[in-house]
């Protein structure tokens, strides 16, 4: 038996999606810079795709999308194409616990002379408005704050922060990586500048993604070429794949309004499931939250025999595929550097799971998954043994 619980790290491609990218393939593959007949059949195929991405945010014009090579490149234009345009650092604004892609790249700016503030989070995750109001200097070019956190699946009030920003006359980007394609967004109604999509989260093809370019603002590319996307990501574009990343976008707009109310029906029930087992705590905020995720920490992971890549391996072993949130370097395990900065021990910490739900997600996975949790913590911690024994004596 197999089941995938692991849909913010990468969804399945789609079937529409591989068809079209098969069509292209064999019948579009020109260049889409060139004027011929061949190049213009490829073009035409970019920018039907840019129709289709455009649609899934709800974007005034498809110009406003630049194509690029996933998430973490649409992230780095955003700061760095925001940054660029400066001759002498200013300040920038994020949160504590942003994805990689922005907070690895704000740490080089802050190398480079820039001043930076980052929000801290509650127990939540959530970004307290007031702080950003507070943060924002004379200075400040940018904001960045993730719309939905991947590891513990929090939903910021990004249209609250927005609008303080825009009030501010500061620039607004946010990653809306793992939001898109399962709440709706609306890029005229929200007062974001810049947003940032991924098309293997959405059952599109992985090594394409985009970024919102609300127009009016300006950018510095981070590539020297052809002047493609218009100027601001130069170099042939994947036609096949811009393609198939049009065609989820299109379908994920689509089934917004079905698939997302069974999304949060299954992960209610994986957390009221989950919430029996001794020691397990659930991360994040439980409100405001994406509809296809469940994170939970271990209270009483040590890092040395349990942790939540314990887990994960346990998991995988019966045929289960989640995530942790620790990260292993050179063989040694690290805390969640999100749950640290939400609040949690170092030793709780380590032991952060997340499970995420999709379109092949049923009732029975969910139960399954449970047990099988619950048979590997009573295997490998006489701690859950002893509490499990104790609950069963009081009831």
């Amino acid at each position: 038996m197999q089941i995938y619980l692991d849909y913010s790290a990468t969804t399945p491609t789609r079937k529409e999606a591989i068809a079209v990218m098969q069509t292209v393939l064999t019948q579009q593959w020109g260049n889409p810079s060139s004027l011929h007949e061949w190049g213009q059949r490829a073009a035409m195929v970019v920018e039907q795709a840019r129709v289709q991405v455009a649609g899934l945010i709800n974007a005034a014009t498809p110009e406003s999308i630049v194509f690029t090579s996933g998430g973490t490149e649409a992230n780095n234009l955003a700061i760095m194409g925001v940054a660029r345009l400066y001759a002498v650092p200013q300040h920038i604004i994020i949160s504590s616990v942003e994805h990689s892609a922005i907070s690895e790249t704000v740490q080089l700016l802050e190398m480079s002379g820039w001043e930076v503030t980052r929000l801290s989070v509650n127990v939540k995750g959530r970004v307290n408005p007031l702080d950003l109001k507070a943060a924002l200097r004379h200075n400040t070019a940018l904001v960045s704050i993730i719309y939905g956190q991947s590891e513990v699946g929090t939903v910021q009030p990004i249209e609250e922060l927005g609008k303080i920003v825009r009030l501010h006359g500061a620039l607004f980007h946010t990653d809306a990586v793992q939001v898109a394609g399962r709440l709706p967004i609306d890029v005229q109604q929200l007062p974001v500048d810049l947003l940032s999509l991924s098309s293997h989260k959405i059952y599109g093809p992985q090594g394409v993604g985009a970024l919102y370019v609300r127009p009016g603002v300006e950018l510095m590319p981070l590539l020297g070429g052809g002047g493609q996307e218009m100027g601001l990501r130069s170099g042939t574009q994947a036609v096949p794949i811009i393609a198939g990343f049009g065609i989820a976008a299109e379908l994920a707009a689509e089934e917004l309004a079905t698939e997302t109310p069974r999304l949060i029906e299954l992960r209610d029930r994986a957390f009221a499931q989950l919430a029996e087992i001794p020691g397990l705590i659930p991360t994040g905020d439980v409100c405001d939250r994406l509809p296809h995720h469940v994170s939970m920490c271990l209270e009483y992971a040590d890092g040395e025999k349990l942790s939540g890549k314990t887990l994960v391996r346990q998991l995988n072993l019966a045929g289960i595929g989640i995530s942790a949130g620790a990260a292993c370097h050179s063989g040694k395990l690290s805390p969640s550097p999100i749950l640290l900065a939400m609040g949690y021990s170092e030793k709780a910490a380590l032991g952060g799971i997340r499970i995420t739900l999709g379109c092949e997600t049923t009732q029975a996975d969910i139960d399954w998954t449970v047990m099988v949790l619950k048979q590997v913590l009573q295997r490998l911690t006489p701690v859950f043994s002893a509490q499990t024994k104790y609950i069963s004596k009081i009831k």
